[in-house]
């Protein structure tokens, strides 16, 4: 305790009885005063509360102790008096010993922030200038730099890490985008005052010549620049406001989506983005080589497809609108003029989920196709899944990001496991997986997500799960003629994720649409157009849409979907 604690509690003794109290039983140093009201818990603390006093009245104190086991007060015996005197003294030393090391760090620290203050005011001084007899750096992307080894060149990019080695070397790994470099600054390169200020995430353009690393030496690329010049182009923040002090791996999901802007610049992030513009090119160059063409349907609309429990609504010049939930309504007018069609655009789903598989708004890859039976939808969906993954794998710098993010993962080439959802209900019950009551699942129930992942995880392959009751699936998909209690339907379900594709057979006939609207309650009016595509030509035609976000988790092998789109959008989150 401090002398000024000291002196406060000297006050609150009562000083004509000049006695000291200790209880070792309920005592406590901490809140104590040494008064009988309020002991002490040990010797030790009277005896430095005692030795703190004026000399001419520390003979005069005695210290009065109750044992654990007594009920009353007695003076300190002269051994443990001898002891905690001892004790004392020891603390003493030990107290002047660390304020002694204090007051040395204090200086040092002191000495090495003057210092620090002198080599920056003296690194202001430094100016560097470009060697006009060098030749005239190349302008380069990283991904263009294997092939200029042995060149000079010049690249910008931001700061992603930083490393000073001693006061004459400097390592920048630089990132643009394209690529990783790892970039080498020595002697005067490292004086300036930029390079002793120079922060993580800044940007800078270096010029310098490209080397390829001897044997037994890594970076990214192989390769590494040694920097003959270079200027920051903007700084970012240090201290508090540094961008690792905003957010990092361990930051709470919360904040994390609040700076999701940030989170991106990093390693995994950036890949997952990466592999994400690389898959969405993959889907369209399958749809593409198929014979598909690609449609842009409006995303406002006045009709439903999926319930309308999850419609984002809004006014639309005074009429009631909505987010479109799919466009797999507006593709099937394309079938008569386009053949086979698709689209990749956004779908809204007002769901109030916080599942890690839910999002409001995602990117709905979605097609339709004409003149087709269910085992070529089933077919379709199959081809398409790994034809996309064959793609993405064939490219070498896709591929080495998705095994930076999935490791072991190959891609399947076995047939997909063809399962019904009657089968699907027997499986779960058979292996145990059960209602939270204990009962098992029966025919005509929807199979909620947990037992559906359970059921995946466990098989370990990709299901195709099929003919699921009508009444839990949409009104326009048609029943099967060898059991109407079923439908034409099909949910495609990966292993860590759970459904990432539905879809299934349309109705056709159109007595049978205007059948299913009347079950389901729908006004026909704002469907006429779709009603027409069954009045003028019809055709047996299915089609299905796949979830690009829950693609991109199975193949990155991600817990969330709200990691694999720029910016995910869920309940209680529209921001940035």
């Amino acid at each position: 305790m401090s002398t000024s604690e000291l002196a406060s509690k000297t006050e609150q003794l009562k000083l004509s009885e000049n006695l000291v109290y200790v209880d070792e039983a309920a005592g406590s140093d901490e809140s104590g005063h040494g008064t009988k009201e309020a002991p002490y818990k040990t010797a030790l603390a009277a005896v430095t509360l005692v030795a703190n006093m004026p000399e001419e009245k520390q003979e005069t104190f005695k210290i009065m102790v109750k044992k654990a086991d007594s009920d009353d007060y007695a003076e300190i015996t002269a051994s443990a008096l001898k002891k905690a005197k001892n004790a004392h003294k020891i603390a003493e030393k030990k107290a002047k010993k660390q304020a002694e090391q204090a007051a040395k760090d204090q200086a040092q620290q002191q000495a090495k922030q003057l210092e620090e203050q002198r080599k920056l005011e003296e690194s202001k001084q430094i100016k560097l200038t470009l060697d006009e007899s060098l030749p005239e750096p190349k302008l380069i992307r990283i991904k263009d730099a294997t092939e200029c080894r042995g060149q000079r060149v010049k690249v910008f990019g931001w700061v992603n890490r930083l490393r000073v080695q001693g006061k004459d070397m400097m390592f920048i790994v630089l990132r643009d985008g394209t690529g990783y470099l790892q970039c080498v600054l020595t002697n005067r390169l490292c004086h300036t005052y930029d390079a002793l200020t120079l922060t993580l995430d800044s940007t800078v353009v270096l010029y310098g010549t490209v080397d390829k690393l001897p044997e037994g030496k890594t970076a990214p690329g192989g390769h590494e620049l040694t920097v003959d010049y270079w200027e920051v182009v903007g700084k970012a923040p240090g201290g508090d406001d540094a961008i690792t002090n905003k957010v990092n791996a361990e930051s709470d999901p919360s904040i994390q989506y609040q700076q999701r802007h940030l989170v991106i610049r990093g390693d995994t992030a950036s890949a997952v983005l990466k592999v994400r513009s690389r898959v969405m090119r993959a889907f369209r160059d399958h749809f593409d080589s198929a014979g598909y063409f690609e449609v842009t349907p409006p995303c406002m609309v006045q009709t439903q497809v999926e319930g309308g429990s999850t419609l984002f609504s809004f006014n639309y010049y005074g009429e009631q609108a909505y987010l479109t939930q799919s466009s797999q309504l507006y593709l099937e007018t394309c079938l008569p003029s386009m053949g086979a069609v698709y689209t990749m655009a956004e779908s809204y789903r007002a769901e109030k989920s916080h599942t890690r598989r839910h999002l409001s708004e995602y990117t709905h890859c979605e097609a339709e196709i004409p003149f087709i039976s269910f085992n070529d939808l089933l077919d379709c969906i199959e081809n398409m899944v790994k034809d996309v993954v064959n793609r993405v794998w064939a490219e070498p710098e896709t591929r080495a990001m998705i095994e930076q993010l999935n490791p072991g993962f190959k891609p399947y080439t076995e047939p997909f496991v063809r399962m019904r959802y009657e089968e699907a209900i027997k499986w779960l019950n058979d292996n145990g997986v059960k209602h939270e009551d204990g009962s098992d699942y029966v025919f005509g129930e929807d199979i909620p997500e947990s037992p559906e992942r359970a059921m995946t995880d466990k098989i370990g392959k990709p299901i195709l799960l099929t003919h699921f009751p009508g009444p839990i699936k949409a009104f326009y998909m048609p029943a099967t003629k060898e059991d109407p209690r079923v439908t034409e339907s099909v949910d495609l379900l990966m292993p860590n994720v759970g459904e990432i594709v539905g879809g299934s057979m349309r109705i056709w006939d159109h007595d049978d649409l205007l059948a299913a609207y009347k079950r389901e309650g729908l006004d026909t009016a704002p469907y006429y157009w779709y009603l027409d595509q069954r009045k003028y030509g019809t055709c047996p035609h299915g089609g299905f849409g796949l979830g690009v976000e829950r693609f991109l988790a199975w193949l990155l092998k991600r817990f969330t979907v709200r990691e694999c789109c720029l910016y995910p959008r869920f309940v209680d989150r529209c921001q940035p």
